[in-house]
């Protein structure tokens, strides 16, 4: 559909008073995308210029449906940072940057990810760019590259630190 057309029915709806409808409509399209917090989907929502009574009965509906489900968008986050390589304090800033906050988000946290976890994270991350670092012939220029480049991806101070000493 193009553009003239979709401002062209927006406006149909807008005069007719049907917001909600097209908050309800704007909300699920952007969850077909991928899994949204609801805060995301609220700040997507008002970015688009809807009105809060309105958003908040979209969003409601959308947690009815089970379409939002932060519990849920947690898991797959943490499943998904993991798989790329970062540590627990880049999991935790990008749970937060996201909305996804509170115990129980924090108990699923807990769950996912131990210390174990984050040291083998960090040693396969380390192995798969050893040669970056390999190159570096002065071994305290060394330590603190790898240093600045596990502490960039999150990993806390005490991981990085086991593995520059056995490195």
């Amino acid at each position: 559909m193009n553009r003239h057309k979709k401002s062209e029915i927006y406006e149909k709806l807008k005069l007719s008073g049907d917001t909600y409808r097209m908050a309800l409509n704007s909300a699920l399209r952007i969850l077909t995308g991928r899994d949204h917090s609801k805060y995301e989907l609220i700040r997507k929502l008002k970015q688009r210029g809807f009105k809060l009574k309105d958003i908040e009965k979209a969003v409601l509906e959308c947690i009815r449906l089970d379409y939002i489900n932060d519990e849920r968008t947690a898991r797959v986050c943490i499943r998904q940072l993991i798989r790329k390589g970062y540590g627990l304090q880049r999991i935790g800033y990008e749970l937060d940057k996201k909305g996804l906050v509170g115990e129980r988000i924090q108990d699923i946290f807990s769950e996912s990810v131990s210390d174990a976890d984050e040291l083998e994270g960090a040693e396969r991350i380390l192995k798969k760019n050893f040669r970056r670092f390999e190159r570096e012939t002065d071994l305290k220029k060394r330590r603190n590259k790898i240093y600045r480049f596990l502490y960039g991806r999150g990993f806390s101070q005490d991981t990085i630190r086991k593995l520059v000493n056995n490195s």
